[in-house]
C-alpha cells in the first residue's frame, strides 16, 4: 500500500493532546468482549502484536464511504496479511442505529469482503466510553507492548465523499508505517470524524 502524499488538509485534524481525549503513549485499557462467533476476547492475548481499533457503525454514511470503496477493506487485509490483530467493535446499543446481531455482523463481513480478525460487540458501550471513542469511524492503535500510539481520525479529508479518500492522508497507514521505522506516529492524535456513537443512554 503506497503512503498518501500529504496535502495542505492533513493538518486540519491535528490537534494537541490537551484538546483532544485520549491516552496516546500509555497503556492501552484492558477489555474482554464477545465477538460475532460467541467467543471472549481479550485485548491482553494479542500481547506481542501490533493492534488495530476500528469502531464502526455500518449504517453511518462516513463509514459507508470507506466500505463502499473497499477502503476499509483493503487497510484491513493489508495489516492482517502482516499479523497485525484488527479489531472492529460495535458500541451501538440495542434498538439504536448500527446495532446488530451475531448473524447480521457477520453477513455484512462477508458481503463486504472485510477482513478483521473479530467483530465485537459493546452494546453497554464500557469499552468504547473508556477509550473516549467518539464517532464512526474512530481508529486507534496499540503497539506490542501495549502502549496505545495513534488515537483518532481514519484519514485528513473530513468527508463522507469517497472520491476524497485518493487526496488524504491516511492516518492508520502512516502511523503503522513510523512504527515499523522505529518512530513514533506522527502525528499521533487526530480529531476523529463522522457519526456519533450511539452509546445506550
Amino acid at each position: 500500500m503506497h503512503r498518501k502524499l500529504l496535502s495542505g488538509l492533513a493538518v486540519a485534524g491535528i490537534l494537541s493532546t490537551q484538546a483532544v481525549a485520549g491516552s496516546v503513549n500509555e497503556p492501552a485499557p484492558a477489555f474482554s468482549l464477545q465477538n460475532s462467533y460467541g467467543e471472549t476476547v481479550s485485548l491482553s492475548e494479542f500481547e506481542g502484536k501490533h493492534v488495530i481499533l476500528e469502531w464502526t457503525n455500518h449504517e453511518c454514511p462516513y463509514v459507508k464511504k470507506h466500505y463502499g470503496a473497499d477502503n476499509m477493506q483493503a487497510l484491513q487485509r493489508t495489516y492482517t496479511d502482516e499479523d497485525v490483530v484488527w479489531l472492529t467493535i460495535i458500541s451501538s446499543a440495542p434498538g439504536k442505529q448500527g446495532h446488530v446481531s451475531a448473524q447480521t455482523a457477520n453477513e455484512l463481513t462477508d458481503s463486504r469482503e472485510a477482513a478483521p480478525t473479530h467483530v465485537l460487540f459493546d452494546p453497554d458501550g464500557d469499552v468504547g466510553r473508556m477509550y473516549k471513542a467518539k464517532t464512526t469511524p474512530h481508529m486507534y492503535i496499540v503497539d506490542p507492548k501495549g502502549t496505545l500510539q495513534y488515537a483518532g481520525a481514519i484519514d485528513s479529508i473530513k468527508s463522507a465523499n469517497p472520491a476524497d479518500i485518493p487526496n488524504a492522508v491516511n492516518y492508520v497507514t502512516s502511523g503503522m508505517d513510523a512504527l515499523a521505522a522505529g518512530s513514533d506516529p506522527n502525528p499521533e492524535l487526530t480529531a476523529p470524524y463522522g457519526c456519533s456513537i450511539k452509546y445506550k443512554s
